[in-house]
């Protein structure tokens, strides 16, 4: 059914729930994993610092994103599950560009991603990259819940 899915992880709660549920997908479906973590640049933050400080940062970021990446592909490689490690920047692109692109150039046939669920004013100031990605990828999105239900008992 599906044979590459992908996962974009940020090492938050969400999408660690994100990441167990393609997992367990991956593993039933003999799929494989593309693990991707975005970096996203902070264009205020730039005119707020050193140029030297930024730099410190960014590759903070970076050092992050690859430390979230390696301890995902450990649990696949844990569960039996293929996968690929994908770090990319978001320099002047929307993080929901960054993981449809990263997608359709992987030829993922699934996106499975971890949601907060937010809702009203939260969700009106924030907007959700998850809801986003609903909208233009060409390939199914399965959000999962950073919570998950209480239901069935």
């Amino acid at each position: 059914m599906y044979s590459r899915i992908l996962v974009p992880i940020d090492g938050g709660d969400a999408a660690q729930r994100g990441l167990e549920e393609a997992i367990a997908l991956a593993r039933r479906l003999n799929a494989s994993l593309v693990l991707l973590n975005i970096v996203e640049a902070y264009p205020v933050m730039i005119e707020m610092v050193t140029a030297t400080t930024w730099e410190q940062i960014s590759t903070g970021l970076r050092d992050h994103g690859q430390q979230t990446l390696d301890r995902a592909h450990e649990a696949a490689k844990v569960a039996g599950v293929a996968s690929a490690c994908y770090l990319e920047d978001a320099a002047a692109s929307r993080v929901c560009d960054v993981i449809v692109q990263t997608a359709k150039a992987h030829r993922c046939e699934l996106i499975v991603m971890g949601t907060h669920g937010r809702r009203g004013l939260n969700h009106a100031v924030t907007g959700s990259d998850a809801e986003r990605v609903v909208r233009m990828s060409p390939v199914p999105v399965l959000l999962v819940r950073a919570q998950p239900p209480t239901w069935p008992p």
